[in-house]
């Protein structure tokens, strides 16, 4: 699939997909819809059995719906979108991208040129990779202990094991079969894209943490989350 156009700058990709895993994100998904229409063709919303409104707003903002009735988890709800996408022969490369407007459309559009330019099947973002991305000490340890636990069990070493922000080409992607429904399946998609041998690298990139996503308890929580996953997995 090599042969696919390459997007210009006034033109969609329209070979990539982005898969969002959605779960009670009403207030946010249609602007992070809007920033990703006209630089995606495909955007792709799992909504993971939400209870306000979330995958009504997501379809009114222009992206396509899968849905589960109810909740499954976050490694459910990217295996069902990334099933999707393949499902579309056109599919040359997933972007695997949050709801919640931590991560920015420039990163996503770089880290698919960095895949094209370099023939890499798999580009994982890195909050680590420069300083741009400021997390709290509390935060940036536990995902400092997250990326040791998680290097511990597979051959790619990484910086940020649990960055949302990932390319991958179709023929990585047909090797992903998420077991793990909660957060320990950032650990799982990292081991099975390793086990593929395809080239692959980092990308810096920024998160962005918003007052939103503070209030939400993103900032400690979800890191806290992800370690309890990977121990007791």
């Amino acid at each position: 699939m090599n042969d696919s156009p390459t997007p210009g700058a006034d033109r969609p990709d329209p070979s990539t997909w982005v898969v969002i895993p959605l779960y009670n994100e009403a207030s946010v998904i249609s602007s992070v819809i809007d920033g990703l229409r006209g630089r995606f063709a495909h955007i792709v919303c799992v909504d993971d059995g939400s209870s306000d409104g979330s995958a009504a707003i997501a379809a009114a903002a222009g992206a396509e719906i899968v849905q589960h009735p109810v909740n499954l988890g976050q490694g459910a709800a990217l295996q069902t979108g990334i099933e999707y996408a393949l499902s579309h022969e056109v599919c040359e490369y997933i972007v695997t991208f949050d709801a919640d407007g931590q991560h920015r459309v420039e990163d996503a559009m770089a880290m698919v040129r960095h895949a094209r330019d370099n023939d890499l099947a798999i580009v994982f973002g890195s909050r680590f990779l420069d300083d741009r991305t400021r997390p709290g000490w509390m935060k940036k340890v536990m995902l400092k202990t997250v990326v040791w636990v998680s290097n511990l069990t597979t051959s790619i070493r990484l910086t940020d094991a649990h960055n949302g922000l990932r390319v991958i080409r179709r023929d990585a992607a047909e090797h992903v079969h998420l077991a793990q429904d909660r957060m320990a399946h950032a650990t799982e998609i990292v081991l099975q894209l390793a086990r593929t041998k395809l080239p692959w690298s980092e990308y810096p990139v920024e998160l962005l943490y918003t007052d939103y996503s503070k209030a939400k308890g993103q900032s400690v929580l979800n890191s806290v989350n992800i370690l309890v996953d990977l121990i007791v997995r």
